[in-house]
């Protein structure tokens, strides 16, 4: 909660490149950022934890705003205790993640799920857009994950 109560979501403030450090200092940046602040505080304390890559559901439930990071890849948290397994938790929306969040992999940091690796040779400059919805189908049973 302290992230999501002391930390602004700016996705002009960073890229993914930007260390720890500077989010920790500016105390802005994105879902992906907050989720290596939450890591390096975890991990500083010896905690296994782990960075979770995925998307968030578009539609947000009645009554409720819409979570930062949806339409969009976002990033979140894994905790490991002895007592629950893992539980993940969402430091950018201060939740425990429930079922609008969709994993897509696990790793260390971002670097190890990256949704986009390779080389480049050459000049010039580049730039990937992505936008997601994500949408429950009322006609298939919960658990089971469809592609369109």
């Amino acid at each position: 909660m302290r992230i999501y109560n002391d930390f602004k979501f700016d996705p002009h403030a960073t890229d993914v490149s930007t260390p720890v450090t500077q989010v920790f200092t500016m105390k802005r940046g994105v879902c992906q950022d907050f989720a290596h602040l939450a890591l390096a505080c975890l991990r500083s304390l010896r905690i296994p934890s782990r960075y979770v890559s995925g998307y968030l559901h578009t539609r947000p439930p009645v009554g409720r705003p819409k979570l930062q990071g949806a339409d969009a890849s976002h990033a979140w948290i894994s905790v490991w205790s002895p007592e629950y397994g893992w539980t993940d938790l969402d430091p950018t929306n201060g939740i425990i993640v429930r079922n609008e969040h969709v994993t897509v992999a696990f790793g260390r940091d971002y670097d190890d799920v990256s949704p986009i690796s390779g080389v480049l040779r050459g000049g010039g400059e580049h730039s990937v857009a992505v936008a997601v919805d994500v949408n429950a189908i009322a006609d298939v049973p919960a658990g089971i994950v469809t592609m369109r």
